[in-house]
């Protein structure tokens, strides 16, 4: 619960789609983003894929980020 994992998309220095862990989904900031966001939430496995991130990407690395000195 205390590791979010969240995967921004950018274009032109704008947020306009993002994955948040918190939520378990894609979220849309711009009219592109959420037609995308609605799109991706539609499709299981890359929703899974991503709520997967946190555990393969986040608890992996998490050790070599925080380690104590």
């Amino acid at each position: 619960k205390d590791i979010q994992f969240i995967r921004s998309y950018y274009y032109n220095k704008l947020e306009f789609i993002r994955f948040d862990s918190n939520l378990g989904k894609y979220v849309g900031y711009t009219e592109l983003g959420v037609k995308n966001a609605e799109r991706l939430n539609n499709i299981p496995s890359e929703v899974a894929a991503m709520r997967a991130q946190t555990g393969t990407y986040c608890l992996h690395n998490i050790d070599i980020w925080y380690r104590n000195p």
